[in-house]
């Protein structure tokens, strides 16, 4: 299934409250900034095959993929795949000093696990429940299954804003139990968007939001119900609560903030 959804953000005048043409998938319902409300946005959702979902993100995003080219660049997008980053704990900045793709991570989690097994390190069940996207290695932060990305120009210190940011997802059972949350650089909401459920055996889902303008600042992510555990069961093995895991991420070139 693939689903896209064009839209403009517009401020109601006595509530404040962000709408917009969307897909069931897309919840945008906080106050926004000015440049958001006069900002057009596409929803990109998929689940099963999600390639053709992912080109066109990486379409609306733009060309080409910058890897770790330090900024800052006019133009393009970052994907981060996590299989050149060594497996086990890495810092939050990781992708910003060493790598220089402009995200740095936080957590309210203990930090971040870059995993080539599954995460079975953690719980051995979780071999069956999870499946990298771009093989072998997958993300997570420890402690937590919620995550805060915000943008720098690549390789600086520099608060940037990007047009989007999409995410990946292994394994999302419940409606709900996987999204992204955008910010505008006044840390205002450009609304949080839900990954459908997982229609196949491989079990990816995918959601992306692009702007016409780069506006997002911070992204916060949710990736399942539960922190991972080795008391935490996945509802196929038996647990009450959806866990889910994460793969590639993608968003347009960070920008200096204006």
């Amino acid at each position: 299934m693939l689903r896209t959804t064009r839209g403009v953000l517009a401020v109601a005048l006595l509530a404040g409250a962000a709408q917009g043409c969307r897909s069931d998938d897309a919840t945008p319902a906080e106050p926004v900034s000015a440049a958001a409300a006069r900002s057009e946005f596409r929803v990109f959702t998929a689940t099963g095959g999600i390639d053709v979902a992912l080109a066109e993100f990486r379409t609306a995003l733009g060309d080409p993929s910058n890897g770790g080219t330090p900024g800052p660049l006019a133009g393009g997008r970052r994907e981060i795949k996590w299989d050149g980053a060594p497996s086990g704990q890495l810092p939050g900045d990781f992708f910003n000093t060493t790598v220089k793709a402009g995200a740095i991570f936080s957590t309210d989690g203990t930090g971040f696990l870059n995993s080539d097994n599954d995460f079975i390190d953690i719980n051995l069940t979780y071999a069956d429940d999870f499946a990298a996207f771009s093989p072998p290695k997958t993300f997570m932060p420890i402690g937590s299954a919620e995550m805060t990305v915000d943008f720098r120009v690549p390789g600086s210190g520099t608060r940037a804003v990007t047009r989007g940011f999409g995410v990946v997802f292994s394994d999302v059972e419940r409606v709900g139990a996987a999204s992204i949350k955008l910010f505008d650089a006044d840390g205002r909401s450009l609304g949080r968007y839900h990954a459908p459920v997982r229609s196949d055996a491989a079990g990816f889902s995918f959601v992306g939001v692009a702007f016409d303008s780069p506006i997002v600042a911070q992204v916060r992510i949710a990736s399942g119900q539960q922190a991972l555990g080795i008391d935490a069961q996945d509802l196929s093995d038996g647990g009450n609560l959806d866990l889910a895991v994460m793969d590639d991420y993608l968003y347009g070139e960070p920008q200096e903030i204006r």
